[in-house]
């Protein structure tokens, strides 16, 4: 027998508080590395992939 559960992902319920808890986690953490020099060259070599997103 199986210890593990399968979820199915489209049927979770993730409350507003949580989601907006976790953003407020996690948006800081994404601007500090879009603005580090790794972020900056990453974000480079991914529009050179997406052109279509260059402005």
């Amino acid at each position: 027998m199986s210890d593990t559960v399968k979820v199915n992902r489209n049927e979770v319920e993730l409350s507003e508080e949580l989601l907006t808890l976790f953003a407020k986690l996690l948006v800081p953490e994404i601007r500090k590395f879009y603005q580090s020099e790794d972020g900056r060259a990453y974000y480079e070599q991914w529009l050179k992939k997406h052109p279509e997103y260059a402005a």
